[in-house]
């Protein structure tokens, strides 16, 4: 999943973290849209897919191993995506990817998808890993069409794009996002050790240009267990955006997950936040925090100006939930996830 926490984070972290989430920039100017998604939304680390007029919306998330052999599930909105409906997994037992099973031993859950287009094909990066551990992979399917019901409709393995190794790596190979740059396909990817990473890939074959090219380092914390991961890659008006989940998913109610973005000229970075602190010394800006019952937003990604996420539902004993903001936009080009509501809320 688009998380790997081996360590409790510290306590006095998680309250400095929510005491700069209380304030967030931006309050009492533009408002992000809250589409509050009904329906099936037990989507963990949601890949969200808008899709162009009256064609539906997708969103591929962390497999359970109870379900499609853990595979990335699948579900689709014909409203907009305001409300859900489970349409399947990417594949079955049969179908699976069974070397994937020999190069991570004891892998279950499929984690942290991420889904693109690229002249007609649809590409959809996964996540193989097992907690704790960045003996970790990132492989790769396609599929002329995301409708299941399209007689075209078949997902093709192609693989692994990268991969790392305790002892051999600083980094961890899961958590992919890819945009597309003037033609040049750019894969940010990391959990935890040594951050969020940035490789090359190469089209129409979707995987990496040089795999002897060292990873770039866009961003990372300050500290051993370096909290950061699910980054997310977004081009808007000459910037990058580098949106990225802080401190720790997965615990329910206990989460202390939020979500950060930092901005650059270039997609190698250097990614800094409103203040200027460079997100490779453990800057970015607070967009996404813990609200009342609505916990730890994270696991982020991005479609169309849309943001959606997971967060956990401490009126419903920490049940996992899929969110989706309508970005806004302020002065100086800094995205907005809260709604009027919210900030009026932060304004007191």
């Amino acid at each position: 999943m688009r998380r790997l926490a081996t360590a409790a984070v510290a306590l006095g972290a998680a309250a400095a973290l929510a005491a700069c989430g209380s304030v967030l920039p931006g309050s009492g100017g533009p408002a992000a849209t809250d589409l509050e998604p009904a329906g099936d939304t037990r989507a963990h680390d949601p890949a969200l897919v808008v899709g162009e007029g009256d064609e539906p919306w997708y969103v591929f998330s962390t497999g359970d191993v109870r379900v499609g052999a853990g595979s990335p599930q699948v579900r689709r909105s014909d409203d907009d995506g305001r409300t859900w409906e489970d349409v399947g997994t990417v594949w079955d037992a049969a179908s699976r990817p069974h070397w994937v099973y020999e190069r991570i031993p004891g892998v279950q859950n499929f984690w942290a998808p991420d889904v693109v287009e690229h002249d007609g094909t649809w590409y959809l990066y996964y996540s193989a890993s097992t907690f704790g551990s960045n003996r970790s992979l990132i492989g790769l399917m396609t599929s002329p069409t995301l409708d299941p019901d399209d007689p075209a409709f078949a997902w093709t393995d192609h693989g692994e794009v990268v991969a790392s190794e305790p002892g051999r790596d600083d980094w961890n190979a899961i958590d992919p996002s890819v945009l597309d740059v003037d033609g040049t396909p750019w894969m940010a990817f990391g959990s935890f050790w040594g951050g969020i990473q940035l490789v090359e890939l190469t089209w129409p074959e979707g995987t990496r240009a040089d795999p002897a090219a060292e990873p770039v380092t866009i961003a990372s914390r300050i500290g051993a267990e370096n909290a950061i991961e699910a980054p997310t890659l977004v081009e808007r008006d000459g910037w990058f955006y580098l949106f990225v989940s802080r401190d720790s998913c997965c615990r329910g109610s206990d989460s202390t997950y939020s979500t950060a973005v930092g901005r650059s000229r270039d997609v190698t970075g250097p990614y800094v936040d409103r203040e200027g602190r460079e997100m490779t010394a453990d800057g970015g800006e607070v967009l996404l925090t813990t609200r009342g019952d609505r916990v730890g937003p994270g696991g982020e990604s991005y479609s169309r100006g849309y943001l959606a996420h997971h967060w956990y539902d401490a009126a419903a004993g920490g049940e996992i939930r899929l969110g989706i903001r309508e970005l806004a936009w302020d002065d100086e080009g800094w995205p907005i996830a809260t709604t009027r509501e919210e900030q009026d809320e932060d304004r007191g």
